[in-house]
Protein backbone atom coordinates (compact mmCIF):
# COMPACT_ATOMS: atom_id res chain seq x y z
CA UNK A 1 0.00 0.00 0.00
CA UNK A 2 1.12 3.63 -0.51
CA UNK A 3 2.74 4.85 2.44
CA UNK A 4 1.38 8.12 1.50
CA UNK A 5 -2.03 7.70 0.66
CA UNK A 6 -2.27 5.57 4.49
CA UNK A 7 -1.15 8.90 6.07
CA UNK A 8 -3.52 10.56 4.24
CA UNK A 9 -6.44 8.22 5.47
CA UNK A 10 -5.45 8.16 8.34
CA UNK A 11 -5.46 12.60 8.44
CA UNK A 12 -9.04 12.33 6.81
CA UNK A 13 -10.29 10.03 9.21
CA UNK A 14 -8.79 11.29 12.07
CA UNK A 15 -10.17 15.26 10.79
CA UNK A 16 -13.50 13.49 10.14
CA UNK A 17 -13.75 12.15 13.54
CA UNK A 18 -13.11 15.45 15.01
CA UNK A 19 -15.76 17.49 12.95
CA UNK A 20 -18.47 14.54 14.19
CA UNK A 21 -17.43 14.92 17.66
CA UNK A 22 -18.90 18.63 17.62
CA UNK A 23 -21.87 17.82 15.73
CA UNK A 24 -23.78 17.91 18.46
CA UNK A 25 -22.97 20.50 20.47
CA UNK A 26 -24.26 22.72 17.14
CA UNK A 27 -27.45 23.52 17.93
CA UNK A 28 -27.71 27.07 17.96
CA UNK A 29 -26.55 30.12 15.14
CA UNK A 30 -24.28 30.91 17.47
CA UNK A 31 -22.95 27.26 18.28
CA UNK A 32 -22.42 27.22 14.53
CA UNK A 33 -21.28 30.49 13.33
CA UNK A 34 -18.66 31.49 16.86
CA UNK A 35 -18.68 28.29 18.61
CA UNK A 36 -21.14 29.21 21.35
CA UNK A 37 -18.09 32.23 22.52
CA UNK A 38 -16.22 29.23 24.32
CA UNK A 39 -12.51 28.80 22.90
CA UNK A 40 -10.06 29.13 25.31
CA UNK A 41 -6.91 30.63 24.22
CA UNK A 42 -4.78 27.22 23.85
CA UNK A 43 -7.29 26.21 21.48
CA UNK A 44 -7.50 30.18 19.50
CA UNK A 45 -3.93 30.06 18.47
CA UNK A 46 -3.93 27.18 16.83
CA UNK A 47 -7.02 28.26 14.74
CA UNK A 48 -5.82 31.45 14.20
CA UNK A 49 -2.28 29.76 12.99
CA UNK A 50 -3.85 27.33 11.18
CA UNK A 51 -5.92 29.34 9.28
CA UNK A 52 -2.94 32.07 8.60
CA UNK A 53 -0.88 29.47 7.14
CA UNK A 54 -2.45 27.18 4.23
CA UNK A 55 -1.47 27.22 0.96
CA UNK A 56 -0.46 31.28 0.46
CA UNK A 57 2.65 30.48 2.63
CA UNK A 58 2.50 26.62 1.73
CA UNK A 59 2.78 26.99 -1.93
CA UNK A 60 2.90 30.73 -2.97
CA UNK A 61 5.66 31.62 0.55
CA UNK A 62 7.32 28.88 -0.87
CA UNK A 63 7.23 28.99 -4.23
CA UNK A 64 8.84 32.70 -4.16
CA UNK A 65 11.54 31.27 -1.42
CA UNK A 66 12.33 28.56 -4.37
CA UNK A 67 12.72 31.66 -7.14
CA UNK A 68 13.91 34.94 -4.30
CA UNK A 69 15.52 33.14 -1.55
CA UNK A 70 14.56 34.68 1.89
CA UNK A 71 12.95 37.53 0.45
CA UNK A 72 10.14 35.89 0.02
CA UNK A 73 9.90 36.64 3.62
CA UNK A 74 8.41 40.21 3.31
CA UNK A 75 5.72 38.90 2.40
CA UNK A 76 5.20 36.90 6.26
CA UNK A 77 6.91 39.76 7.95
CA UNK A 78 3.52 41.68 6.55
CA UNK A 79 1.40 39.79 8.81
CA UNK A 80 3.91 39.86 12.03
CA UNK A 81 3.55 43.71 11.74
CA UNK A 82 -0.24 43.42 11.31
CA UNK A 83 -0.44 41.14 14.62
CA UNK A 84 1.68 43.73 16.53
CA UNK A 85 -1.42 46.09 15.98
CA UNK A 86 -3.67 43.09 16.57
CA UNK A 87 -2.50 42.40 20.24
CA UNK A 88 -4.41 46.17 21.01
CA UNK A 89 -7.19 45.28 18.60
CA UNK A 90 -8.52 42.02 19.87
CA UNK A 91 -9.83 42.62 23.52
CA UNK A 92 -12.10 45.18 21.50
CA UNK A 93 -13.51 43.04 19.16
CA UNK A 94 -14.61 40.45 21.65
CA UNK A 95 -16.07 43.07 23.51
CA UNK A 96 -18.11 44.04 20.87
CA UNK A 97 -18.92 40.37 20.25
CA UNK A 98 -20.91 40.13 16.69
CA UNK A 99 -20.48 37.06 14.27
CA UNK A 100 -19.05 38.93 11.09
CA UNK A 101 -17.52 41.80 10.33
CA UNK A 102 -20.14 43.19 8.35
CA UNK A 103 -21.79 43.66 11.59
CA UNK A 104 -19.27 45.54 12.69
CA UNK A 105 -19.63 48.13 9.38
CA UNK A 106 -23.65 48.32 9.61
CA UNK A 107 -22.77 48.98 14.05
CA UNK A 108 -20.11 51.78 13.07
CA UNK A 109 -21.28 52.78 9.55
CA UNK A 110 -24.49 52.24 8.11
CA UNK A 111 -26.50 49.27 6.10
CA UNK A 112 -24.46 50.02 2.80
CA UNK A 113 -21.28 49.77 4.26
CA UNK A 114 -22.64 45.89 5.43
CA UNK A 115 -23.45 44.78 2.24
CA UNK A 116 -20.57 46.30 0.02
CA UNK A 117 -18.46 44.46 2.89
CA UNK A 118 -19.97 41.18 2.00
CA UNK A 119 -19.84 41.34 -1.49
CA UNK A 120 -15.72 42.37 -1.00
CA UNK A 121 -15.42 39.41 1.83
CA UNK A 122 -16.83 37.13 -1.24
CA UNK A 123 -14.53 37.85 -3.92
CA UNK A 124 -11.34 37.78 -1.26
CA UNK A 125 -12.50 34.98 0.49
CA UNK A 126 -13.81 32.71 -2.06
CA UNK A 127 -10.45 33.39 -4.33
CA UNK A 128 -8.11 32.26 -0.86
CA UNK A 129 -10.14 29.02 -0.33
CA UNK A 130 -9.73 28.02 -4.81
CA UNK A 131 -6.31 28.07 -4.44
CA UNK A 132 -6.24 25.62 -1.29
CA UNK A 133 -7.95 23.58 -3.31
CA UNK A 134 -5.10 23.95 -5.98
CA UNK A 135 -2.33 22.80 -3.33
CA UNK A 136 -4.69 19.64 -2.26
CA UNK A 137 -5.43 18.42 -5.77
CA UNK A 138 -0.98 19.12 -6.62
CA UNK A 139 -0.85 16.91 -2.97
CA UNK A 140 -2.51 14.42 -4.00
CA UNK A 141 -1.49 14.44 -7.97
CA UNK A 142 2.15 14.08 -6.46
CA UNK A 143 0.86 10.93 -4.39
CA UNK A 144 -0.90 9.21 -7.04
CA UNK A 145 0.94 10.45 -10.22
CA UNK A 146 -1.14 7.89 -12.43
CA UNK A 147 -3.93 7.72 -10.73
CA UNK A 148 -5.11 11.18 -10.16
CA UNK A 149 -4.49 14.58 -12.34
CA UNK A 150 -3.83 18.25 -10.63
CA UNK A 151 -7.54 18.99 -11.62
CA UNK A 152 -9.34 15.51 -10.21
CA UNK A 153 -7.52 16.25 -7.10
CA UNK A 154 -8.90 19.90 -6.79
CA UNK A 155 -12.76 18.19 -7.46
CA UNK A 156 -11.37 15.64 -4.38
CA UNK A 157 -10.52 18.08 -2.01
CA UNK A 158 -13.39 20.62 -2.84
CA UNK A 159 -15.61 17.71 -1.85
CA UNK A 160 -13.66 16.95 1.14
CA UNK A 161 -13.65 20.42 2.09
CA UNK A 162 -17.04 21.14 1.57
CA UNK A 163 -18.10 18.28 3.92
CA UNK A 164 -16.25 18.83 6.72
CA UNK A 165 -16.85 22.56 7.17
CA UNK A 166 -20.73 22.01 6.90
CA UNK A 167 -20.97 19.58 8.94
CA UNK A 168 -20.28 22.03 12.79
CA UNK A 169 -19.73 25.14 11.65
CA UNK A 170 -16.57 26.97 13.88
CA UNK A 171 -16.76 24.74 16.53
CA UNK A 172 -15.73 21.86 14.24
CA UNK A 173 -13.35 24.37 12.51
CA UNK A 174 -11.23 25.41 15.71
CA UNK A 175 -10.64 22.01 16.84
CA UNK A 176 -9.63 20.58 14.03
CA UNK A 177 -7.31 23.41 13.79
CA UNK A 178 -5.48 21.96 17.08
CA UNK A 179 -4.87 18.88 16.01
CA UNK A 180 -3.56 19.75 12.64
CA UNK A 181 -1.57 22.84 14.23
CA UNK A 182 0.42 20.50 16.55
CA UNK A 183 0.91 17.62 13.55
CA UNK A 184 2.31 21.20 11.20
CA UNK A 185 4.79 22.34 13.54
CA UNK A 186 6.19 19.00 14.56
CA UNK A 187 6.78 17.85 10.80
CA UNK A 188 7.63 21.59 9.62
CA UNK A 189 10.30 22.01 12.64
CA UNK A 190 11.63 17.86 12.41
CA UNK A 191 12.05 18.26 8.50
CA UNK A 192 14.27 21.41 8.46
CA UNK A 193 17.34 20.29 10.23
CA UNK A 194 17.32 16.78 8.36
CA UNK A 195 17.62 18.91 5.04
CA UNK A 196 19.94 20.99 5.31
CA UNK A 197 22.27 17.82 6.97
CA UNK A 198 21.31 16.57 3.25
CA UNK A 199 22.41 19.79 1.32
CA UNK A 200 25.73 19.75 2.43
CA UNK A 201 24.85 22.53 5.76
CA UNK A 202 24.45 25.79 5.84
CA UNK A 203 27.60 26.12 3.98
CA UNK A 204 26.82 23.93 1.20
CA UNK A 205 22.96 25.88 0.18
CA UNK A 206 25.22 28.81 0.36
CA UNK A 207 27.24 27.91 -2.04
CA UNK A 208 25.02 26.24 -4.40
CA UNK A 209 22.71 29.12 -4.66
CA UNK A 210 23.13 33.09 -5.71
CA UNK A 211 24.35 35.12 -2.64
CA UNK A 212 21.25 36.94 -3.08
CA UNK A 213 18.88 34.30 -1.63
CA UNK A 214 20.11 35.88 1.50
CA UNK A 215 19.55 39.34 1.24
CA UNK A 216 16.85 40.99 2.81
CA UNK A 217 15.99 42.77 -0.38
CA UNK A 218 17.22 39.17 -2.58
CA UNK A 219 16.79 40.35 -6.54
CA UNK A 220 13.51 42.29 -5.50
CA UNK A 221 13.55 45.82 -5.87
CA UNK A 222 12.17 47.68 -2.51
CA UNK A 223 8.90 48.27 -4.51
CA UNK A 224 8.03 45.02 -5.21
CA UNK A 225 9.10 43.95 -1.41
CA UNK A 226 6.42 46.26 -0.40
CA UNK A 227 4.09 44.90 -2.82
CA UNK A 228 4.40 41.64 -0.86
CA UNK A 229 4.69 43.15 2.75
CA UNK A 230 1.55 45.31 2.00
CA UNK A 231 -0.98 43.23 1.47
CA UNK A 232 -0.31 40.53 3.83
CA UNK A 233 -0.15 42.90 6.29
CA UNK A 234 -3.38 45.15 5.65
CA UNK A 235 -5.63 41.52 5.51
CA UNK A 236 -3.92 40.87 8.29
CA UNK A 237 -5.43 44.05 10.67
CA UNK A 238 -8.85 43.04 8.93
CA UNK A 239 -8.78 39.58 8.56
CA UNK A 240 -12.89 38.48 9.22
CA UNK A 241 -11.58 34.46 9.98
CA UNK A 242 -9.48 36.40 12.69
CA UNK A 243 -12.14 38.88 13.88
CA UNK A 244 -14.71 35.61 14.14
CA UNK A 245 -12.18 33.74 16.35
CA UNK A 246 -12.22 36.50 18.60
CA UNK A 247 -15.88 36.81 18.56
CA UNK A 248 -15.63 33.07 19.68
CA UNK A 249 -13.42 33.54 22.47
CA UNK A 250 -14.42 32.68 25.72
CA UNK A 251 -13.49 36.04 26.96
CA UNK A 252 -11.33 39.47 26.26
CA UNK A 253 -7.80 38.20 27.75
CA UNK A 254 -8.51 34.73 25.72
CA UNK A 255 -8.52 36.89 22.89
CA UNK A 256 -5.28 38.70 23.88
CA UNK A 257 -3.48 35.76 25.00
CA UNK A 258 -3.97 33.94 21.17
CA UNK A 259 -2.29 36.90 19.42
CA UNK A 260 1.01 36.95 21.67
CA UNK A 261 1.03 32.64 20.56
CA UNK A 262 -0.35 33.51 17.12
CA UNK A 263 2.80 35.50 16.43
CA UNK A 264 5.28 33.45 17.96
CA UNK A 265 3.87 30.66 16.00
CA UNK A 266 3.72 32.37 13.03
CA UNK A 267 6.74 33.48 12.68
CA UNK A 268 8.70 29.96 13.97
CA UNK A 269 6.43 27.94 10.98
CA UNK A 270 6.95 30.78 8.28
CA UNK A 271 11.08 31.25 8.43
CA UNK A 272 10.82 27.34 8.48
CA UNK A 273 8.63 26.93 5.13
CA UNK A 274 10.81 29.74 3.46
CA UNK A 275 14.06 27.87 5.11
CA UNK A 276 12.39 24.35 3.52
CA UNK A 277 11.90 25.93 0.29
CA UNK A 278 15.41 27.78 0.22
CA UNK A 279 17.19 24.41 1.05
CA UNK A 280 15.18 22.42 -1.62
CA UNK A 281 16.35 24.65 -4.06
CA UNK A 282 19.84 24.08 -3.06
CA UNK A 283 18.63 20.45 -3.55
CA UNK A 284 16.48 20.60 -6.88
CA UNK A 285 17.61 23.34 -8.95
CA UNK A 286 16.45 21.84 -12.37
CA UNK A 287 13.95 18.78 -12.95
CA UNK A 288 10.18 18.71 -12.53
CA UNK A 289 9.75 20.81 -9.63
CA UNK A 290 11.49 23.58 -11.24
CA UNK A 291 8.66 24.23 -13.57
CA UNK A 292 6.41 23.74 -10.67
CA UNK A 293 7.66 25.51 -7.76
CA UNK A 294 4.93 25.76 -5.97
CA UNK A 295 5.29 22.14 -4.54
CA UNK A 296 8.78 22.51 -3.34
CA UNK A 297 7.84 21.77 -0.14
CA UNK A 298 5.92 18.16 -1.01
CA UNK A 299 8.55 17.59 -3.98
CA UNK A 300 11.42 17.79 -1.38
CA UNK A 301 9.51 15.75 1.45
CA UNK A 302 8.97 13.20 -1.30
CA UNK A 303 12.15 13.23 -2.63
CA UNK A 304 15.04 13.94 -0.26
CA UNK A 305 13.77 13.23 3.16
CA UNK A 306 13.89 9.50 4.83
CA UNK A 307 10.44 7.86 4.09
CA UNK A 308 8.96 8.07 6.92
CA UNK A 309 9.98 11.95 8.05
CA UNK A 310 8.73 12.53 4.39
CA UNK A 311 5.41 11.30 4.58
CA UNK A 312 4.93 12.96 7.72
CA UNK A 313 6.12 16.63 6.03
CA UNK A 314 3.11 15.94 3.12
CA UNK A 315 0.78 14.95 5.53
CA UNK A 316 1.10 18.14 7.71
CA UNK A 317 0.92 20.12 4.11
CA UNK A 318 -1.85 18.21 3.42
CA UNK A 319 -3.64 18.68 6.84
CA UNK A 320 -2.35 22.46 7.02
CA UNK A 321 -3.98 23.41 3.38
CA UNK A 322 -7.47 21.56 4.31
CA UNK A 323 -7.46 23.68 7.60
CA UNK A 324 -7.01 27.02 5.55
CA UNK A 325 -9.57 26.12 2.93
CA UNK A 326 -12.35 25.22 5.75
CA UNK A 327 -11.48 28.40 7.53
CA UNK A 328 -12.05 30.08 4.53
CA UNK A 329 -15.09 28.66 3.01
CA UNK A 330 -16.85 28.98 6.42
CA UNK A 331 -16.04 32.67 6.75
CA UNK A 332 -18.06 33.82 3.70
CA UNK A 333 -20.54 31.94 4.27
CA UNK A 334 -21.12 33.12 7.81
CA UNK A 335 -21.55 36.35 5.74
CA UNK A 336 -24.51 35.09 3.37
CA UNK A 337 -26.30 33.49 6.44
CA UNK A 338 -25.87 35.98 9.07
CA UNK A 339 -25.61 39.54 7.04
CA UNK A 340 -28.06 38.22 3.94
CA UNK A 341 -30.46 35.31 4.93
CA UNK A 342 -31.34 36.91 8.01
CA UNK A 343 -30.47 40.31 8.15
CA UNK A 344 -32.94 40.82 4.87
CA UNK A 345 -34.81 37.62 4.05
CA UNK A 346 -36.40 35.97 7.47
CA UNK A 347 -35.42 37.71 10.79
CA UNK A 348 -37.17 35.41 12.94
CA UNK A 349 -35.49 32.60 11.10
CA UNK A 350 -35.53 29.38 13.57
CA UNK A 351 -32.31 27.89 15.02
CA UNK A 352 -32.25 24.59 12.59
CA UNK A 353 -33.62 26.57 9.71
CA UNK A 354 -30.39 28.96 9.98
CA UNK A 355 -28.26 25.78 10.25
CA UNK A 356 -29.52 24.27 6.95
CA UNK A 357 -29.14 27.58 5.35
CA UNK A 358 -25.49 27.48 6.61
CA UNK A 359 -24.39 24.31 5.15
CA UNK A 360 -26.50 25.25 2.41
CA UNK A 361 -24.45 28.39 1.68
CA UNK A 362 -20.95 26.15 2.41
CA UNK A 363 -21.51 24.04 -0.44
CA UNK A 364 -22.87 26.72 -3.12
CA UNK A 365 -19.53 28.91 -1.84
CA UNK A 366 -17.41 25.83 -2.37
CA UNK A 367 -18.58 25.18 -5.65
CA UNK A 368 -17.76 28.70 -7.12
CA UNK A 369 -14.03 28.35 -5.45
CA UNK A 370 -13.72 25.06 -7.41
CA UNK A 371 -14.73 26.63 -10.18
CA UNK A 372 -12.12 29.87 -9.54
CA UNK A 373 -9.54 27.32 -8.87
CA UNK A 374 -9.79 25.35 -12.25
CA UNK A 375 -9.05 29.04 -13.88
CA UNK A 376 -6.11 30.02 -11.64
CA UNK A 377 -2.37 29.56 -12.78
CA UNK A 378 -0.37 31.25 -10.26
CA UNK A 379 -0.81 30.97 -6.55
CA UNK A 380 1.21 33.76 -5.73
CA UNK A 381 -0.74 36.24 -7.60
CA UNK A 382 -3.87 34.92 -7.05
CA UNK A 383 -3.04 34.95 -3.24
CA UNK A 384 -1.75 39.00 -3.82
CA UNK A 385 -5.06 39.81 -5.54
CA UNK A 386 -7.36 38.59 -2.50
CA UNK A 387 -5.25 40.50 -0.29
CA UNK A 388 -5.23 43.23 -2.01
CA UNK A 389 -9.04 43.64 -2.58
CA UNK A 390 -9.63 42.82 1.00
CA UNK A 391 -6.32 45.58 2.17
CA UNK A 392 -7.70 47.60 -0.15
CA UNK A 393 -11.76 47.44 0.47
CA UNK A 394 -12.17 46.80 4.10
CA UNK A 395 -8.95 47.16 6.21
CA UNK A 396 -9.22 50.86 5.94
CA UNK A 397 -12.60 51.20 7.56
CA UNK A 398 -12.22 48.24 9.95
CA UNK A 399 -9.22 49.80 11.45
CA UNK A 400 -10.84 53.72 11.71
CA UNK A 401 -14.04 51.86 13.14
CA UNK A 402 -11.74 51.12 16.10
CA UNK A 403 -9.63 53.96 16.11
CA UNK A 404 -10.26 57.26 14.51
CA UNK A 405 -13.91 58.92 16.04
CA UNK A 406 -14.17 61.35 12.75
CA UNK A 407 -15.00 58.45 10.55
CA UNK A 408 -18.21 59.10 8.53
CA UNK A 409 -20.87 55.89 6.92
CA UNK A 410 -20.91 58.13 3.49
CA UNK A 411 -16.78 58.08 3.85
CA UNK A 412 -16.86 54.53 4.79
CA UNK A 413 -19.06 53.13 2.03
CA UNK A 414 -16.87 55.33 -0.66
CA UNK A 415 -13.79 53.65 0.55
CA UNK A 416 -15.05 50.19 0.13
CA UNK A 417 -16.60 50.72 -3.29
CA UNK A 418 -13.34 52.73 -4.26
CA UNK A 419 -11.07 49.72 -3.09
CA UNK A 420 -12.76 46.92 -4.21
CA UNK A 421 -13.27 48.84 -7.79
CA UNK A 422 -9.84 49.83 -8.11
CA UNK A 423 -8.53 46.65 -7.34
CA UNK A 424 -10.65 44.56 -9.68
CA UNK A 425 -10.07 46.24 -12.53
CA UNK A 426 -6.09 47.80 -12.05
CA UNK A 427 -5.55 44.82 -14.61
CA UNK A 428 -7.85 45.40 -17.35
CA UNK A 429 -6.76 46.71 -20.50
CA UNK A 430 -9.28 49.96 -20.09
CA UNK A 431 -6.48 50.54 -17.61
CA UNK A 432 -3.30 49.64 -19.17
CA UNK A 433 -4.26 51.77 -22.59
CA UNK A 434 -5.18 55.30 -20.24
CA UNK A 435 -2.42 54.85 -17.86
CA UNK A 436 0.98 55.28 -18.09
CA UNK A 437 3.14 52.29 -17.89
CA UNK A 438 5.23 53.34 -15.05
CA UNK A 439 1.75 52.87 -13.29
CA UNK A 440 -0.04 50.31 -14.85
CA UNK A 441 3.55 48.04 -14.15
CA UNK A 442 3.27 48.15 -10.01
CA UNK A 443 0.77 45.81 -8.37
CA UNK A 444 -2.63 47.19 -7.79
CA UNK A 445 -2.05 47.48 -4.00
CA UNK A 446 -1.09 50.72 -3.96
CA UNK A 447 -3.49 52.63 -6.13
CA UNK A 448 -6.24 50.58 -4.57
CA UNK A 449 -4.90 51.65 -0.83
CA UNK A 450 -3.96 55.21 -1.50
CA UNK A 451 -7.25 55.44 -3.47
CA UNK A 452 -9.34 54.01 -0.52
CA UNK A 453 -7.37 56.12 2.55
CA UNK A 454 -7.70 59.11 0.83
CA UNK A 455 -11.65 58.57 -0.33
CA UNK A 456 -12.21 57.47 3.55
CA UNK A 457 -10.04 60.51 4.93
CA UNK A 458 -11.41 63.37 2.82
CA UNK A 459 -15.08 62.35 2.57
CA UNK A 460 -14.92 62.14 6.77
CA UNK A 461 -13.51 65.79 7.15
CA UNK A 462 -16.11 66.86 4.79
CA UNK A 463 -19.28 64.96 6.16
CA UNK A 464 -20.76 65.23 9.66
CA UNK A 465 -19.61 63.11 12.13
CA UNK A 466 -20.86 59.97 13.24
CA UNK A 467 -23.69 60.34 16.01
CA UNK A 468 -22.40 59.40 19.86
CA UNK A 469 -24.53 55.80 19.51
CA UNK A 470 -22.59 54.69 16.06
CA UNK A 471 -19.57 55.51 18.63
CA UNK A 472 -20.62 53.69 21.67
CA UNK A 473 -19.99 50.29 20.70
CA UNK A 474 -15.95 51.14 20.00
CA UNK A 475 -15.72 53.06 23.12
Amino acid sequence: MNPYAAVLAVISITLLAVSLSRVNKTKTKADYLVAGRSLPAFVLIFTLLSSWIGSGSLLGGAENAYKHGFAALWQSAGGWAGLILIYFIAPRARKFAQFTIPDLLEARYNQTARVLGVIAILFTYTAITSYQFIGGGDILHLVFPELITADLGKYIIAAFVIVFTAIAGMSSVAYMDVVIGLLATAALLGSLPVLIHLAGGLSGIHNALPATHFQVLGDLTLAQGLELFLPTCLLMLGNQSMYQKFFSARSEKDASRSVIGWFIGAVILEVAIAAIAVTGSALFPTGEVHAHPREILAYTGMNALPKWLGIFLVGAIFAKIISTANNYLFSPATNLVNDVFVRYIARDASNKRILIVSRLMVVLLGLWALYQSLHTESVLKKSLYAYTIYSAALTPVILAAFFWKRTTATAAVISIALGTLVTITWDSAFIHTHLPAILTDRDAIFPALLTSLFSLVLVSLITPPPSASQLAPFA
